[in-house]
Order: structure tokens, then sequence, then C-alpha cells
């Protein structure tokens, strides 16, 4: 049973990491990443379509992405969703290629998405404390049933923590690494 809790807190931990890894993988850095335009939808015949589904996104060079609709009435449509994203980006269309030219990032600019990424990361640190709240209320519940000892009770809580402690080592990793991915010239 304290296994089960155990392993029902790492997983769930991990999927906070991870859940974290991608969301970060959305913020703009210096470099260009089909990431970045993943997460737009657009109207495909009335209803709102992933942009990897209406075409193919590609990384041109270092600072521009190239989207090629798969078809031509897209085009338009796709120039929108851009635009209206909160992405802030221009893009070129030259017949059915649209291309974004990413800006270089202004030092301001830079420490507004650093704080942005750590904001990110304090909420998986918080997702991740919330999934010790209920696991060791789980084992707390174990035992007023007197299902297990006191001594299971404070070697599960002993565990529980040390899992917490890895999640936000994680957690802290990840950020260092956006954080030093977004300040690189």
């Amino acid at each position: 049973m304290i296994d089960d809790i155990k392993k029902d807190a790492q997983t769930r931990m991990n999927k906070s990491v991870e859940s974290l890894r991608h969301d970060l993988t959305k913020v703009r850095t210096g470099r260009a990443s089909t990431a970045l335009v993943d997460h737009l939808k657009v109207n495909y015949y009335g209803s709102d379509m992933p942009l990897t589904q209406v075409a193919s996104v590609t990384v041109a060079d270092a600072r521009s992405l190239v989207i090629t609709p798969w078809e031509k009435q897209m085009v338009q449509p796709v120039e929108k969703a851009i635009l209206a994203s909160d992405l802030g980006l221009n893009p070129t269309t030259a017949g059915t290629v649209i291309r974004i030219n990413l800006p270089a990032l202004t030092e301001e600019r830079r420490k507004e998405l650093s704080k942005l990424v750590h904001g990110e990361g304090e909420n998986a640190k918080v997702a991740i404390r919330n999934i010790r709240r209920d696991a060791l209320q789980q084992v707390k519940d174990l035992l007023k049933e007197k299902e297990i000892s006191e001594d299971d009770d404070r070697r599960a809580a002993d565990d529980i923590q040390k899992l917490t402690d890895q999640g936000i080592k994680d957690v802290d990793e990840v950020v260092k690494a956006k954080e030093q991915e977004l300040m690189a010239v």
C-alpha cells in the first residue's frame, strides 16, 4: 500500500516536471524553434485545428521559421493565427510560403522572459508540494485505520520527502537550463 502511494507520487511529480519542460518550449529564446508555434490554432473550415495539422513548420536558420500550408487557401488563416497570437511576430508571405523572422531579444525582454520562466518553475514546485501533501495524507489515513505502524508512517514520510526534494531539484535544473538558453546571446 505504501509502495503504491510512493509510486503514484513519483509518477505525478515526474509528470509535473515534464509539463514544465513542455510549457517552457513555448517561451521564445534567441533561437528559432518549431515548438514556438506548435500551440497555435488555425481556423480550418469553421473549426480550430493545431497549426501542425494544416501546415509544415521548419526551421530555416537560427532566426527564422518557414511555414508551408498544405492547401493554398490556408495561407490567410495561418497568417491571421500568427498575428493574433501573443508571440508578437510578423509573418511575411511569399506565394504559399510564410516566413517568420525572429528579431533578436533585447536585454529587457530577456529579463521579462526569465521572470516568466521562474514563475513557471514556482508553479511546478507548488504542484510537487501538493502531490507530497496528498501522499502524506494517504499515509496518515492508513495509520488512522491501523493498517500500518507509526514506524512505517515515519519511513513513508521520509521517502516521500526525498521524492519531493528530487522533484524540486529537477525543476530547478530545468529552470536553470532554460534561463541559460535565454541569456545566451
